[in-house]
């Protein structure tokens, strides 16, 4: 027969504090790729350093529902935020909102794909505090939106960005008054492409930002295809087409298509990963694409919001043992708590095996498993949530 253990706690995701916020509590980093709103969202002023724009970004969105507008610029810039406690895993459930500029147009020509308007995708990543040190250094995760598994995206992409000679003579589109230098930023990326970022006359300022004195940017990531068409066929009407879910930027702020899960964060390899929480957020532009007049694919937030701030509220002792679990020699575990909640059992690649439904009392858990191996155990309460390794010998 084989023998159950339960060993100790591997996280404890809880928080003393009387309340959380669920707003950004602090900006850790911020470098936009070029773009028309790069040195404008949040503006630069002469003289500048890096920490001087992460402090006027800080001010844009440290505790705040929806705060100022921040651009991202074209492919590959980003920002990544913290909060002030664990943003908790529901299981099944959105865990947090990220908040833009997306809308859809009334006037989209195509009834086959209606949510189109301006939707500028953003990919986004996650990272749980593990080590507790407060720092975004532990391993990060992206989420798999819709298009994570299409063959269109490119994993492991990688563009280099080129700053402008000040003295650098404009190309403007002879076609198109409006773009007034069509070879304004060089880029090219690992796959063998190039190309450039566009200067338009609405946006005349530098596009490459400012505070940064090296002369080339390198960004990594995934790239989405690009999302944008010329409905109009001569470049005067252009509809950015939403992904289905899973992005930043990518839906109305009123859509439930904004909002996220943690249960989709998966490893560099696109393995499922099981994270309690997490602490930290990096949201990157994920198209590389110039659409002619209204300039290039560029992200943009204005918030970050946990849905669940209070799962981890007022925590202490007394709360902690309100909980009691012990193995049997079946193999089943039973849960005493003094509370209803729900535990889902995960093996060590993060593959959900079964979820449990936890009532005030005494619960026995049949686990789905049999062989030797390691699994975790998340429990988790309106109060409270803890993971625990299951070993069975």
């Amino acid at each position: 027969m084989k023998k159950l253990i339960l060993a100790l706690t591997l996280a404890s995701v809880v928080s003393s504090q009387a309340q959380n916020s669920p707003y950004v509590a602090k900006v850790l980093d911020f470098c936009p790729a070029p773009g028309q709103f790069t040195n404008v969202l949040p503006q630069y002023e002469e003289g500048d350093t890096k920490n001087d724009i992460i402090d006027k970004v800080s001010e844009y969105l440290v505790g705040q529902e929806n705060g100022g507008l921040l651009s991202l610029g074209a492919w590959g810039g980003y920002i990544v935020v913290g909060f002030d406690h664990t943003i908790i895993n529901k299981v099944g459930e959105y865990d947090f909102k990220i908040l833009g500029n997306a809308f859809y147009s009334t006037a989209n020509p195509n009834p086959d794909t209606p949510k189109g308007g301006s939707c500028e995708p953003g990919i986004v990543m996650v990272s749980y505090d593990e080590n507790k040190n407060g720092l975004a250094d532990d391993a990060w995760y992206e989420l798999a939106g819709s298009e994570y598994k299409k063959p269109e995206t490119k994993h492991n992409y990688e563009v280099v960005y080129y700053k402008p000679d000040k003295n650098k003579v404009a190309t403007p589109n002879p076609n198109n008054p409006s773009i007034t230098d069509t070879s304004y930023i060089y880029w090219k990326d690992n796959i063998g492409n190039e190309g450039y970022i566009e200067k338009n006359s609405f946006y005349q300022q530098a596009y490459y930002p400012e505070w940064i004195e090296s002369d080339s940017l390198v960004f990594k990531g995934t790239r989405l295809a690009n999302n944008a068409v010329d409905e109009s066929g001569q470049g005067s009407y252009y509809v950015l087409y939403a992904y289905d879910w899973g992005y930043a930027d990518n839906h109305p702020n009123d859509s439930e298509l904004s909002c996220f899960k943690i249960d989709w964060a998966v490893d560099s390899l696109g393995n499922p990963v099981h994270l309690p929480g997490i602490n930290f957020i990096k949201i990157y532009t994920g198209v590389l694409q110039n659409n002619g007049w209204i300039g290039e694919c560029s992200t943009e937030i204005s918030g970050v919001i946990d849905l669940h701030p209070d799962i981890a509220m007022g925590y202490n002792e007394d709360i902690a043992n309100l909980l009691t679990m012990f193995q049997t020699e079946n193999g089943n575990i039973h849960i005493n708590i003094q509370t209803s909640g729900k535990a889902t059992l995960y093996n060590m690649s993060g593959t959900c095996l079964q979820h449990f439904h936890l009532k005030n009392g005494e619960n026995i858990l049949d686990l789905p498993v049999k062989q030797s191996s390691i699994y975790l155990l998340q429990v988790y309460t309106n109060l409270y949530s803890k993971t625990y390794k299951i070993i069975i010998k």
